[in-house]
C-alpha cells in the first residue's frame, strides 16, 4: 500500500484545546497537498476554515466531544450550526452513562436524531471502547446500525486508551453492511496503517500520519 493510498483514508487531526489558527491552517495546508480524506478539526474553525479554503477541503468537525455527556437538545443545535458553518461530517461522541445504564434506546435515539439532522451529512458515532464491554461494543453495534449512522468509530483518542484490531474484526461481525469503521487514537506506525485499513476501516482519525509516513515517528493523537 503506498503511502498515497494510505493518506486517502486518513482525517487529518487537530482537536487539542489549545490548537492555534496558525496550527489549523498548516493543518489544512497539508490536507490539501497530500489528499487527505479530510480535516477533522474543533467546531469552532469550521466556519473560518469554510471562508479561507471553499469547498477545496473536506471539512469534518466534532460534536459533544470528547466526554459525550452533553444534553442530546445540545449536542442536535451543535450539529445544525455545524453543517452551517461549512462542515460536511460530523464525528459525535455518545453518552456513555447511558450505555453504562444498559439504556441503549437513548443512545440510538440520539444517534437517529443527529443523523436527522445531519442530512446527507456523513456522521460518525464515537463509542469510546476503552471504556465497554464486549457485551457493550455489540450492543453498540446494532445501536448505531439501528440509527442509519454512517459510521462506528472506536475512539475520541481523549479517553484511557485508543482503537485496537480486535474491536475492529467484532464491530466488523456486528455492524450493518452500510455501516463503515473509523479507527482513531494509538495508531503510532506505517504498519498500523496498513493493517487498520487492511482490516476494514475505510477511515483513520490521526494526527501523526505524515510524521509517521516520512519517518518522524508518532507525534500526537
Amino acid at each position: 500500500m503506498t503511502n498515497e493510498e494510505i493518506l486517502r483514508h486518513v482525517d487529518h487531526t487537530l482537536l487539542k484545546a489549545v490548537s492555534s489558527w496558525e496550527e489549523i491552517k498548516k493543518l489544512c495546508n497539508e490536507a490539501l497537498l497530500h489528499k487527505t480524506a479530510s480535516v477533522c478539526i474543533p467546531p469552532s474553525y469550521v466556519q473560518r476554515i469554510k471562508r479561507a479554503y471553499g469547498d477545496e477541503i473536506n471539512i469534518c468537525t466534532v460534536i459533544g466531544f470528547p466526554l459525550g455527556y452533553s444534553l442530546t437538545e445540545i449536542k442536535a443545535a451543535e450539529v445544525l450550526h455545524a453543517i452551517s458553518d461549512g462542515a460536511n461530517e460530523i464525528d459525535m461522541v455518545i453518552n456513555i452513562g447511558d450505555v453504562k445504564n444498559g439504556e441503549f434506546d437513548r443512545v440510538e435515539k440520539e444517534i437517529s436524531l443527529l443523523k436527522n439532522n445531519a442530512g446527507n451529512k456523513i456522521l460518525k458515532v464515537i463509542v469510546e471502547t476503552c471504556y465497554l464491554t464486549q457485551e457493550e461494543k455489540i450492543s453498540l453495534c446494532k445501536t448505531v446500525t439501528n440509527a442509519g449512522a454512517d459510521y462506528i468509530k472506536t475512539s475520541t483518542g481523549f479517553g484511557s486508551a485508543g482503537a485496537v484490531l480486535e474491536d475492529i474484526l467484532l464491530f466488523k461481525e456486528n455492524i450493518g453492511k452500510d455501516v463503515k469503521i473509523k479507527a482513531a487514537g494509538g495508531i503510532k506506525t506505517r504498519e498500523d496503517l496498513v493493517t487498520f485499513i487492511e482490516a476494514g476501516c475505510e477511515r483513520i482519525g490521526t494526527s501523526s500520519a505524515l510524521a509517521i509516513l516520512s519517518g518522524e515517528g508518532n507525534k500526537g493523537y
